[in-house]
């Protein structure tokens, strides 16, 4: 059974209320936020009997407005890269926002991540729901967004459902960012990856190829200490993990990706997804946010996983996963993010 509760409202700037609510099973508990679909809060158990929040975010809706982090929401209509911000699906050309070097990164500079969505409860969770219409960011037609999370067991749930009246790219993914034992550096945390393959990308993030991770730098097969992001060679341009790794599930199963675990209060993560990729990244430019009690996070200190289309798949078919979700289909993202102790 899950409790609600309503908490009070905060004021978004701009002039809208933002609504937050948290909701509690006896084991997980969250706070959501209308804004962006935020996850400010996600407390879960520790090996010492306690529950931890585990996800970075911040007191106030001007702190959220005024980074590009995406702490904690949905990144959309199209996380990750498209390059040079440009589209063309059946000889018409989409000029996109540019917000990252050449790309379109997270949907542009006014992404799902700063718009007010509609919040409900359902009997496990809330549900929010969102309009985007035709010309967003430059991207075509009116697309629907549903999206839940729900807490089962030790279990949260995020699955997203959209619709489109115009061919339009859509990949949506959940952007928080995970520090499993509260401390000022993710080197506290492992990984481990189960995707066998991740993509090569040029100086701005767009992918060039795929290739295997065996013998690689980004070979995550075995359990690994985050410290290595400033050790490994390949890691270097990135300043660490920012990486895709691409899944194994054609059929759109839900699929293993891999964990983090914290080797301080023993919190395990494992991730699972229908999507064709996972963008893996350490937080390699998180400095400067200002978070929760005015802190000032650093770079390293927490580690995002976003299950998603590939990046600039909409510009380059042969990568695994339809990017381009056309009238009368329904877009669909489930992930599972299962906490246990290691």
């Amino acid at each position: 059974m899950v409790r609600f509760s309503v908490l009070e409202s905060w004021q978004d700037p701009r002039g809208e209320e933002v609504e937050r609510i948290r909701l509690d099973n006896g084991t997980i508990a969250m706070e959501v936020l209308s804004l962006g679909g935020i996850i400010r809060s996600l407390w879960v158990p520790t090996k010492n009997g306690e529950r931890q929040n585990v996800v970075l975010g911040c007191d106030n809706i001007a702190d959220y407005l005024a980074q590009s982090a995406h702490l904690g929401a949905i990144a959309g209509r199209y996380a990750n890269r498209i390059a040079n911000g440009k589209l063309s699906y059946d000889g018409v050309d989409y000029q996109l926002s540019v917000n990252q070097a050449t790309n379109c990164l997270h949907g542009g500079t006014e992404g799902f991540n700063r718009k007010h969505w509609q919040l409900g409860t359902t009997n496990d969770g809330v549900r929010l729901t969102l309009h985007s219409p035709d010309g967003d960011m430059g991207f075509p037609g009116n697309c629907k967004v549903q999206l839940d999370y729900r807490l089962v067991g030790n279990n949260l749930y995020v699955e997203i459902l959209a619709t489109t009246d115009k061919a339009c790219p859509v990949s949506l993914t959940q952007h928080s960012y995970f520090n499993l034992d509260g401390g000022d550096s993710n080197t506290t945390h492992h990984i481990q990856v189960d995707a066998k393959q991740y993509l090569t990308m040029n100086d701005v993030g767009v992918p060039t190829a795929m290739v295997a991770t065996a013998g690689t730098d980004l070979d995550l097969a075995a359990i690994t200490p985050m410290a290595v992001q400033t050790q490994r060679p390949a890691l270097a341009a990135t300043h660490g993990f920012d990486h895709c790794f691409v899944m194994d599930n054609i059929d759109g199963d839900l699929q293993r990706f891999g964990a983090i675990s914290s080797s301080q209060n023993g919190v395990k993560m494992t991730v699972y997804t229908n999507q064709p990729g996972v963008q893996f990244y350490g937080a390699n430019f998180l400095g400067g946010v200002v978070g929760k009690k005015q802190q000032v996070f650093t770079h390293h200190q927490a580690v995002c996983i976003e299950p998603q289309m590939l990046p600039d798949s909409p510009n380059q078919p042969d990568l695994p996963g339809n990017a381009w979700l056309t009238p009368n289909a329904i877009y669909h993202h489930i992930s599972r993010y299962e906490f246990s102790i290691a």
